[in-house]
């Protein structure tokens, strides 16, 4: 008898720990809900609307193999595991790997536990290509710049999907096991409820559905993905890593599949094809680097992987981090962005990039809170990932963006978004401006900005930074981080990856933290502030089109002053998928508890 641990392997098909479990006997398929074991990193409401539909969708699946998957809601995992395993007599765990930082303690402390009591143990790699302890330098030592671990990923071999879907399963029986339905795992309270049904018209969870949105994408948008990907608005990417995130999707087969694909296009001479599958693969690597760099770096979700940037004086300015939250910037792209983001819990990988970037180098937000807050927020939140992003965005890699690159959004504005549509759908105060000013409308002449219904600081707020005095900002905040490491003699003068063990703790932030005594009651999510003429979180789409007027001599060069092009090696597997717009949320809190550093 096999208690099989459910986690994010929310699948049937290439699932080895259940396939293992089902050649041996009787099993019992569980899932644990323990929302107080995550600590600051319990999952945002879109996020556990996701889990929810996808808990349902395995549950089905499940019973109609002849077993039935049980949901606990537990405070402690292993005590529930023991329950479990007493419960039926079983001799076997066996589950899946995780790699955050949170799941790899936990998960040693309770495979400990379990094998002093006699109990028969079992792990298996079931979401990546390489496990992170298979992938080193020729020093033994991890990479530190995702090139060069690609690189050497592409020299090994990866594995064949081995692990088909069971045809049957012999269920088990269960005695004094106390479980529970999906609605009374209270992953969803009756506020949330109107919020999240919109998000039921535009996605599908359940690993069943993965692999129709995984054909459809290979069969008819892969071909596309290198020239799409770019594009802001629209279905434009493979819209899969909310799947790969719940495990719903197998990476090995996304692999593979893509790799036969590039095989077909080759021998067709498909240069597009080939570019992007190429494109599309990488996307997948860089997902693997970041389970790889959260393994191999654990201190990575509240620390700096480059050891200079401990002495970066961040601005926990709680009011600039509400503006950017909220959308109220004054920078167009930027605030649409963060709209988008509130009203659809996704943003596209350019759009993410491009807020995250603002967020750290106009308003020296420390990265942290910028990436907590993405994981409170986003439909595919994915702690690994979002650890990569933020570092990466923030300068904290090796290989991430310069330090004192700074890009201009209006800049952005014109180069990924020409016409202003984007901006214009999420920004509806906005939906009259040219568009030769959509991006900047406080250099419009007054005349202007009277016949599109504008007035900056009423209804749409003006600059919260002028781009040479965030410049100005980010400079002195960087000659002081060297004035700090020299003095301290903490670091040399290049810059060194270091041990967890010399790291010298992060900063603590003086803030307010959001009181909310219930977990499930989404107090981390605020309304975006209705201004004026303007909209809330959504708005109406304006397909339209207008005339392509843009910065001509700054969008040449896609620059700003002594800045740098916007381009992002993160790229994501998926992007944007357009929600239906919602009407409002059912939270209207406005606090945001920003993290604190664990002891």
């Amino acid at each position: 008898r096999t208690v099989v641990w459910f986690r994010r392997d929310l699948r049937i098909e290439d699932n080895p720990a259940l396939s293992s479990a089902a050649k041996d006997g009787s099993v019992l398929p569980i899932f644990i809900w323990c929302p107080e074991e995550e600590g600051q990193y319990q999952p945002g409401r879109v996020s556990r609307w996701w889990l929810k539909q996808s808990l349902i969708h395995l549950q089905s699946s499940l019973k109609n193999l002849g077993a039935e998957l049980l949901l606990i809601k537990a405070k402690s995992t292993l005590s529930a595991l023991l329950d479990c395993i007493s419960g039926v007599g079983a001799n076997r765990l066996v589950y899946n790997h995780l790699y955050d930082p949170i799941s790899v303690v936990r998960d040693h402390e309770i495979k400990q536990k379990l094998v002093e009591l006699g109990i028969e143990v079992q792990s298996y790699n079931s979401e990546l290509l390489f496990q992170p302890w298979e992938v080193y330098n020729d020093g033994g030592q991890p990479f530190t710049t995702f090139n060069a671990y690609w690189e050497k990923c592409l020299e090994l071999e990866t594995g064949a999907i081995s692990h088909l879907p069971p045809w049957s399963l012999v269920d088990t029986e269960v005695h004094r096991i106390e479980s529970c339905t999906v609605e009374s795992l209270g992953l969803e309270n009756d506020s949330e409820k109107s919020s999240n049904a919109l998000l039921g018209r535009a996605w599908s969870p359940g690993w069943s559905n993965a692999d129709k949105a995984f054909n459809e994408f290979i069969e008819s948008h892969l071909v596309n993905y290198s020239k799409d990907r770019v594009q802001v608005g629209g279905n434009s990417t493979s819209l899969l890593s909310p799947y790969l995130h719940f495990g719903e999707l197998s990476v090995r087969k996304v692999f593979q599949t893509v790799i036969m694909k590039q095989v077909v296009w080759k021998n067709e001479r498909n240069v597009e094809g080939l570019e992007s599958a190429s494109h599309f693969l990488r996307a997948i690597g860089l997902r693997e680097y970041s389970r790889y760099i959260c393994f191999n770096f654990p201190f990575t979700h509240e620390r700096p992987l480059l050891n200079a940037l401990k002495f970066f004086p961040w601005d926990a300015n709680e009011n600039h981090f509400k503006a950017w939250r909220q959308g109220r910037t004054g920078y167009p792209l930027v605030d649409a962005g963060m709209r988008e983001l509130w009203a659809t819990g996704w943003v596209h990988n350019r759009i993410r990039v491009i807020v995250s970037s603002f967020c750290v180098k106009f308003l020296l937000i420390p990265w942290q809170w910028g990436m907590k807050y993405f994981w409170d927020t986003l439909l595919d939140a994915d702690l690994e990932s979002d650890i990569l992003g933020w570092q990466y965005i923030s300068g904290s890699l090796p290989d991430g963006h310069e330090l004192d690159r700074m890009d201009c959004p209006q800049i952005q504005g014109f180069k990924f978004d020409p016409e202003g549509e984007y901006v214009r759908q999420w920004l509806p105060e906005l939906a009259r401006m040219p568009t030769e000013w959509i991006h900047h409308p406080w250099d419009a002449p007054l005349s202007v900005l009277k016949s599109a219904g504008i007035e900056l600081g009423l209804n749409y707020p003006n600059p919260i930074f002028d781009v040479d005095v965030a410049r100005d900002r980010l400079m002195e905040a960087i000659s002081v981080m060297r004035e700090n490491e020299a003095t301290s003699n903490a670091a040399n003068s290049d810059e060194v990856v270091v041990d967890n063990s010399d790291m010298e703790a992060a900063p603590k932030f003086a803030v307010r933290e959001a009181q909310n005594p219930n977990p499930m009651s989404s107090s981390h999510d605020q309304q975006v502030p209705s201004m004026g003429g303007g909209g809330g979180g959504g708005g109406i789409p304006i397909n339209k089109k207008r005339p392509n007027n843009l910065i001509q001599e700054e969008l040449k060069h896609s620059r700003c002053k002594n800045g740098h092009d916007m381009s992002s090696t993160a790229e994501s597997s998926s992007s944007s998928k357009k929600p239906p717009l919602p009407t409002g949320s059912s939270s209207s809190r406005n606090t945001f508890s920003v993290p604190q550093r664990s002891t």
